[in-house]
């Protein structure tokens, strides 16, 4: 067996819909950690909205972010958009009506109106915060209906088909798998990663096993070596278990 890590993303992997973790999956992970087994996540949330996971699940490192900041056992790295980028960003988005914005940065979370399930600090013109400190990931939706003519040092992603998410290129999950894996001297084919959406497509792809859930988006599921249940069906922990010989009670 040459599996030394599992990483995994969070919503719709390894979260159930009601985005909790079920007893299966906390014991499956416990006893990977008994066994020595390197425990890795990736997502795209901040880490202030994933830090109950972490302290449940105890990973060794995290990607957070889309990779713009990775939590190593004795450093962080980062990749902002640069100050230059994230105002142009904001300025291109800001041009398209009915739009609500967002931006993850190293003081908080902001948006242009209010959104209650997130709570962020509400600032009609967002821009002033790109000179002022790191910004990590802009947001908006719905996602444009075209192209945008944006800096050539971002990328975009698309979560769930309603958000959009822009990022320095240097932040990826991938970046972020293969500097978490670098730091415990592992490579990627030791690795087996876990996903559902676009942004776990190259990890899909780069690690020595790459597993979609049943659920995820179509592309996803093409590009994995193999397929595990739904996120409601503790696809992610059933896979484990059957793949490492656990004997784990529900």
């Amino acid at each position: 067996m040459q599996e030394r890590a599992v990483i995994v993303d969070f919503d719709r992997t390894l979260l159930r819909s009601d985005k909790t973790l079920s007893p299966l999956t906390l014991s499956v992970f416990r006893f990977l950690k008994e066994r020595g087994l390197c425990i890795l996540a990736a997502t795209a949330r901040p880490e202030r909205s994933v830090r109950s996971y972490l302290e449940a699940l105890r990973p060794d490192a995290c990607v957070t972010l889309n990779g713009a900041r990775t939590l190593l056992p004795r450093k962080v790295l980062e990749h902002p958009l640069s100050p230059e980028s994230a105002d142009r960003t904001l300025q291109l988005l800001m041009e398209i009506p009915d739009r609500t914005l967002s931006m993850e940065c190293a003081g908080g979370f902001y948006a242009s109106r209010a959104i209650p399930e997130w709570d962020p600090v509400v600032e009609p013109d967002l821009r002033g915060r790109t000179k002022s400190e790191h910004v990590y990931k802009i947001l908006a939706s719905p996602p444009p209906d075209i192209p945008l003519p944006l800096p050539e040092d971002v990328y975009t992603t698309t979560a769930e088909g309603t958000l959009l998410q822009v990022m320095d290129r240097k932040a990826t999950k991938w970046r972020g798998v293969q500097d978490m894996l670098s730091a415990f001297g592992l490579s990627p084919a030791q690795a087996v990663y876990f996903g559902d959406d676009q942004d776990d497509l190259e990890s899909i792809r780069g690690c020595g096993l790459g597993v979609a859930v049943s659920n995820a988006l179509k592309p996803v599921r093409d590009a994995a070596s193999a397929l595990a249940l739904s996120n409601d069906e503790d696809g992610v922990a059933r896979f484990l278990v059957d793949l490492f010989h656990l004997e784990v009670s529900e």
